[in-house]
């Protein structure tokens, strides 16, 4: 049907295979992007229920206080990098400003110490 649209406007098709191919490709993603939302009481219909289920999120809390309480294991090159890294949430090219450092030395720094203190994490 859009190909016989774009005929009658007057378009011009140099490839017919071609042009067909292109336009059911942009179907496809056409129907691809579409969102199909569903209602909530169709699916409690269905017998879904939703879950509260925060323990891996807990998990992953406690671990992370694990690894920023680990950090202060480290040589004390490394907990400055790891803590504006980890902690601050800092970026290379902020490190780097602050410290004055490339931020090639940052991450060899960063990835160092991340190593160093994965042999910390696991041995706990």
């Amino acid at each position: 049907m859009k190909t016989w649209s774009y005929l009658i406007k007057g378009g011009k098709i140099d490839t017919m295979k071609a042009f067909l191919y292109h336009i059911l490709n942009d179907l496809i993603v056409d129907e691809y992007r579409k969102h199909k939302t569903i209602s909530f009481d169709v699916l409690l219909e269905k017998g879904f229920e939703p879950k509260n289920d925060h323990s891996k999120r807990l998990f992953n809390l406690l671990d992370g206080k694990a690894a920023i309480l680990l950090i202060q294991r480290l040589p004390e090159k490394y907990q400055k990098v790891m803590r504006m890294k980890y902690v601050q949430e800092l970026s290379l090219k902020e490190m780097s400003l602050i410290t004055g450092q490339t931020k090639n030395a940052l991450a060899v720094q960063l990835h160092r110490g991340l190593e160093k203190l994965k042999m910390l994490y696991n041995h706990i």
